[in-house]
């Protein structure tokens, strides 16, 4: 019966041989590929319209969306960009023209719009927002939400350009 033993000798010869094999390139350090675009979501588009107004606050407030929009590849903030934003909410069902409006990203690709709050349609309490203004590719989201008693509901877009 043989008996395998970590020794000293053995715990430094196969150090040595992992070092030796780092330093020729055998390992090679994780790298950053590019931040990846943002893929549309299945049933984003549902009740989308086209123009909707930008707008200060949708109906009476209450419920936050807000996200950021940022360039694929080197992730950098883009301000100016237009998101518009719907939903089912105590308001109205998403397919209302009042249901809908839009808002710009600030300077640092931060966009915050004041709405009423979502209910839940279809058995899920969700959003839906687009990017829809042609310098980069369309983009749908239909975030859900953790519980329809969230006051608050964030999506994140990263932007191809066309």
């Amino acid at each position: 019966m043989t008996t395998d033993r970590i020794t000293r000798r053995t715990l430094l010869a196969t150090g040595g041989a992992v070092a030796a094999a780092g330093l020729s390139g055998l390992v090679v350090p994780a790298r950053a590929a590019g931040l990846a675009p943002t893929r549309s979501m299945r049933g984003g588009s549902n009740n989308y319209r086209p123009d909707a107004p930008i707008v200060e606050r949708i109906g009476g407030g209450g419920f936050w969306m807000s996200g950021t929009v940022r360039r694929a590849g080197d992730g950098a903030p883009l301000a100016g960009q237009r998101i518009q934003i719907w939903a089912h909410t105590t308001e109205g069902h998403e397919r209302d023209w009042h249901s809908h409006g839009a808002t710009l990203t600030d300077a640092n690709g931060v966009f915050r719009l004041e709405m009423p709050q979502i209910v839940p349609a279809f058995g899920q309490p969700h959003g839906h927002l687009a990017y829809d203004s042609g310098e980069f590719e369309t983009v749908f989201l239909r975030p859900i939400m953790g519980s329809s008693k969230d006051k608050s509901l964030e999506a994140h877009f990263v932007l191809q350009p066309v």
